[in-house]
Formats: C-alpha cells, structure tokens, sequence
C-alpha cells in the first residue's frame, strides 16, 4: 500500500465530497492531503506542489476541467505520467468507463462507496502503479 506520507490529491466540485474522500484516506493513515475543486484547480497544484502529488483521487463530473480531462493531461505530461490516478464517479455507465481506461486511469470507483471498497481500489491502483 502506499506509504502514509503519500501526498494525495482529493479532487471534487463538491466541497462535501471532498471533506468526505479527505477524512476516508486521513483514517487509512495518509498524512499529507490536499484538495482542489476541479480539473483546473488541481492540475496546477500538482504541477506546482512542493510536496510532489503521489496520488490523485478525482470526481469525474466537475466544472471548467473533467476528472478525465484532468487524467489525459496527466498522462500526457512526462513528468507526471505514471502519477497514481483513481476515478470517483456516479456513473457506472460502461462507455464511460471503457473511455477512462482508454485514457491511462489505474482504478475508479463508483459512488456511494465504503472505506473498505475505497481502500481495495487504493491497493489495486498501489499494485499496477508501484508494486
């Protein structure tokens, strides 16, 4: 699993989900969270972060920049390439989901979700990533 200072990403346009996503990975023992409040917002602080970002966990749906806009700029940066990415989304629709893996995703999980069901798509995306 990843190690606890693993800076994370929490990325969402609803201020509640991302306070919930925080808390969730805060009480898996992750130490260093950030949070931006969309694709845009959250580009830049990975690009600019002091702290390297070691994990992104995205909304899909956000205004001005997608969680999978957000994802194939990462992908499409050489600097941040194999960057760990999970996708939080409410949709299940399998069209969506083809194009996210398309795109280089390590993992997503659909809302509502549990600690545990958050905590096994973190290792599953710690195994293909850095395992």
């Amino acid at each position: 699993m990843f190690s606890a200072d693993t800076h994370v990403l929490v990325v969402d346009d609803m201020m509640t989900m991302r306070k919930i996503v925080s808390k969730t990975v805060g009480e898996m023992g992750f130490s260093q969270i950030s949070q931006a409040e969309d694709g845009r917002a959250a580009w830049s602080l990975i690009q600019e972060a002091e702290v390297p970002v070691g994990l992104v966990i995205s909304d899909w749906n956000m205004p001005n920049m997608s969680g999978l806009d957000l994802l194939k700029a990462v992908r499409s940066h050489v600097k941040y390439q194999n960057l760990p990415f999970l996708l939080v989304t409410a949709e299940a629709e399998k069209g969506q989901v083809a194009e996210a893996l398309k795109a280089g995703v390590d993992s997503y999980v659909v809302k509502p979700f549990s600690k545990d069901g958050l905590r096994e798509k973190l290792e599953a995306v710690y195994k293909k990533r850095c395992g």
